[in-house]
Order: C-alpha cells, then structure tokens, then sequence
C-alpha cells in the first residue's frame, strides 16, 4: 500500500493490491481540471505502465462529482501549443494505456470529464449522474478523439445530437450511446466497482494487455489521426472570436452572443 505525491496536489494517487487509484481532488472547483493536474495524471498513467505491481488503474473524482471538465481561466492563460501541451500529452497517454482502465462516475462529467471515458476500458456511473459535450457553445471542437470514437459508438446521429447541441444528457443515455458500460444506483456504486475491480485484478494481466490491444488495433492509427486533426482545429479555434466571446461571457457570467459574429 503507498500514497505518491503527484505533480498537483488536487490529484491523489494511491497504489494497494494490484490497483492505483487516480482520484481529482478539488472539490471546491467540483474538480476543475488544471494544466498541473494534468502533468500529474499524466505522469501516474506513465509510472503505472512501468510499475508490474499495478494490473488495474481506476479514475474518479472526490466530492460526489467527477470532473466540470477544463479549469478555464488557467486554460486561457497558458495556451498550449501544436502538441496540444500537457492535456495533448495526457490524451496521448490515455489513448495509448495498456492495462485496464475503470472510471468511476459520480455527479458532473463535462468536456473531458466525458470524453476521458471513451478511452476507458470500463465506466460505471451513479444513476444520477450527468454529462455534457459544451464544446460548440465555447465556440471550440471536441477533442480526444471523440469526433471519431462517439459516432462510431452511438452512430453518427446520436454523437451530433450530443456533440452540435451540447446540452446536458443523463447517464441512461451515455450508457445507450457506448460512454458507459454500467449504470446503478448511487447506493450500488462503490459495492459494483470493487467487484469489478476486483474480478479484473484476479485475472491474467497478460492476457488482458493483450486483448485490449487487438480490440484498439485497428482504431488507433485513426484514433491518434483524429487527435491530432481536433487538435489543430481546436487550436485555431481558440483565437476565434466566437471562443472569444464565449469565453468573457463565461466571465461575466452572462449568455453569449454568437448571432453577430457571422
């Protein structure tokens, strides 16, 4: 049993019994994402890769809520660049991870609290859970690959009601459109995780690692593909002025005018 001491303090790692825990801790900011506590997932997803002792990482967020998704005021002051910085480095991490990965849901998922999910390789949510693409509405693009893993998940009609729209959805629709492999009641959550992580543990890490990757095989070249293209557009995207004016109305906290801007 160990605890690390990641690169962020809102991130706790905890290493027991062939299992590393990830957990977002920053309940204040219903655990905003900051750019330090992506270098930390970041350099856990790593240290788990090379650690034999771990055989299974699960990811979750502290508090009652998983992830509001990107902290944005720290986003906007440290654009990254072309390699998408330390959230590109991270998404390349996830989308890449050998072993078995189970996110636990509870509260919001937004953005990339979302879309992390499609690279798990199980996701078991609280039923009151609920999730939001908000990417068009901040003027932006998706990413980590999601324009390319929703579609064929959910088929092309349900990843653009969920993607062009980005309203809130419920966790009965993410488990319909592949987001989610369980959805049980909040008092079932804990007890359905450690049977599935525990069932995953038992098991032969070699023959998991190795199943995992014949069903990405095919994909990943794609995959990382898209990743780059959502990047680069994601990019431009930012110097927009509709992500502009997305962006100070979130500020000010008002409703955004796009109707001006052509």
């Amino acid at each position: 049993m160990s605890d690390q001491s990641p690169a962020s303090q809102h991130v706790r790692v905890h290493v027991d019994d062939g299992i590393m825990d990830l957990v977002l801790d920053r309940p204040e900011r219903r655990n905003a994402l900051s750019l330090a506590m992506y270098e930390a997932l970041t350099a856990a997803l790593q240290q788990a890769s090379q650690d034999a002792a771990v055989r299974l990482v699960r990811i979750r967020g502290a508090g009652g809520t998983f992830t509001s998704g990107n902290d944005l005021k720290d986003f906007q002051s440290q654009i990254p660049g072309e390699d998408g910085g330390a959230i590109g480095a991270f998404l390349r991490v996830l989308a890449t991870f050998e072993k078995p990965l189970l996110a636990v849901v509870e509260g919001h998922a937004v953005g990339i609290g979302t879309t992390l999910l499609l690279h798990c390789d199980l996701a078991i949510a609280a039923s009151d859970a609920t999730f939001k693409l908000p990417f068009t509405s901040l003027g932006l693009v998706p990413e980590a690959g999601s324009s390319l893993l929703l579609p064929a998940l959910a088929g092309h009609r349900q990843a653009a009601q969920l993607l062009l729209l980005g309203e809130a959805f419920d966790a009965q629709t993410a488990r319909e459109c592949g987001i989610l492999s369980e959805v049980v009641a909040p008092e079932e959550l804990e007890a359905r995780v450690q049977a599935r992580s525990q069932r995953l543990v038992e098991l032969p890490l070699g023959a998991l690692v190795a199943t995992k990757r014949l069903m990405k095989a095919a994909q990943r070249p794609a995959l990382l593909q898209a990743m780059r293209d959502e990047g680069r557009e994601f990019l431009a995207r930012l110097s927009s002025p509709e992500a502009m004016e997305a962006f100070m109305a979130f500020f000010q906290k008002r409703k955004p005018d796009f109707r001006s801007l052509g």
